[in-house]
């Protein structure tokens, strides 16, 4: 209820185990959006230099990240080159397992599960499980 008075958008029944880390500048609470009864575990990062959304029913294991911001590639002085952030979308239903990490511009299908350790470079499609790093689909559920 706190976060909500302070202009973040939570569904009802969203239940935090711990603090978050939000990163992004000032528009960073605005571009978060949590659905309903969504579960977020401790550790979790949310990088929202664009918009962040997650869907209904969503839980995030421990020190999962989430990252909008991602780097053109510079010249040899700088390879980190300027910033173009990328909009996140996480579907209804969704499950991303510990220390998974989502890239800019990844949607994660509804239902999907992300396992733990996964670097999601692409979109996911519903209803799969994927794995590693680049995170694969393994099997439809």
């Amino acid at each position: 209820m706190l976060l909500t008075a302070c202009g973040f958008s939570i569904g009802g029944g969203t239940l935090l185990a711990a603090s978050f880390t939000l990163t992004g500048g000032r528009e960073a609470r605005r571009n978060l959006k949590i659905g309903r009864r969504c579960y977020i575990n401790q550790g979790c990062v949310f990088d929202a230099l664009a918009p962040i959304e997650l869907g209904d029913d969503v839980a995030l294991g421990h020190g999962v990240l989430i990252t909008t911001a991602a780097h053109r590639i510079g010249t040899a002085e700088r390879r980190a080159g300027l910033v173009e952030p990328k909009p996140i979308r996480i579907g209804h239903g969704a499950w991303l397992a510990s220390r998974s990490v989502i890239l800019p511009g990844v949607e994660v299908g509804d239902g999907a599960i992300v396992a733990a350790g996964a670097v999601v470079t692409q979109s996911v499609p519903p209803n799969v499980l994927v794995a590693g790093v680049p995170a694969k689909v393994v099997r439809e559920l």
